[in-house]
């Protein structure tokens, strides 16, 4: 999914990137879900990457990933589609120190970025995957093994003509829950109204899944309000959560 213009500063998932083939069970053409566009690494994102790239950075590889040896041990773990520059995956991560995350972003800036964050907090439980997550979902992660899906603030496509890019689609949602467990979650968050409606009307449509309470959840302690998200609701822009579990 497109980057939305504001996430480059401050915004924490705001850019998913589900793209594939015609060929796969799921889409019938080939679907891009995000921009790639030309980013510059900062000298502190770029010396991240040469320093903490090869630990915790997990090329792609059309098969399934060991997650156990990635990570050295057994633990909850949860997936982020799009983490934008990572602040607020990194926080959530220290947070939760019992969990592993795995953070999927296109952009390298943003990669920098989070490799930057885990090497001056010492986080040890985020592995980075710089690819398509749609190929991530298909080909690295194994069947209700998940337990828990993030995405935070996806490109809302806000104009009509556009909504169909949208990464929240019945498809995209039924290859999520297809790698969660029974009984994980999948947590999104957005600030535009019309897109929480529809986010809303396709996890309720998904019989997979159930709501954790009546429409939009309150947001959980572990969400940290991003810079933006914060003057939003200073303008009076209202954000919305959405908690699903699996059956």
């Amino acid at each position: 999914m497109n980057h939305d213009p504001r996430n480059e500063a401050d915004h924490n998932g705001d850019n998913v990137q589900p793209d594939t083939n015609a060929e796969t069970t799921l889409h019938h053409r080939r679907i891009r879900s995000f921009v790639t566009r030309a980013g510059r690494l900062s000298p502190g994102q770029q010396r991240a990457i040469d320093e903490f790239g090869p630990r915790f950075v997990v090329p792609y590889s059309p098969g399934l990933a060991d997650w156990d040896a990635h990570f050295g041990r057994k633990a909850p773990r949860v997936l982020e589609i799009g983490f934008g520059m990572g602040a607020t995956t990194a926080e959530i991560a220290a947070v939760r120190p019992g969990d592993d995350f795995i953070g999927v972003e296109v952009h390298e800036p943003g990669v920098g970025a989070l490799l930057k964050l885990i090497g001056e907090q010492a986080l040890g439980n985020i592995r980075i995957l710089q690819h398509d997550a749609v190929e991530v979902l298909e080909h690295m992660i194994a069947p209700d093994s998940l337990d828990g899906v993030h995405i935070y603030f996806p490109d809302p496509w806000h104009k009509a003509r556009h909504h169909k890019r949208r990464l929240i689609q019945p498809k995209f949602v039924a290859l999520l829950v297809s790698r969660i467990k029974p009984g994980g979650y999948i947590h999104l968050a957005t600030d535009w109204q019309n897109y929480a409606e529809q986010m809303l009307e396709v996890l309720s449509a998904e019989p997979a899944l159930a709501n954790t309470v009546d429409g939009y959840a309150p947001r959980p302690d572990f969400r940290p309000v991003t810079k933006f998200e914060r003057r939003g609701l200073r303008l009076g822009h209202g954000v919305w959560d959405l908690m699903f579990r699996r059956r």
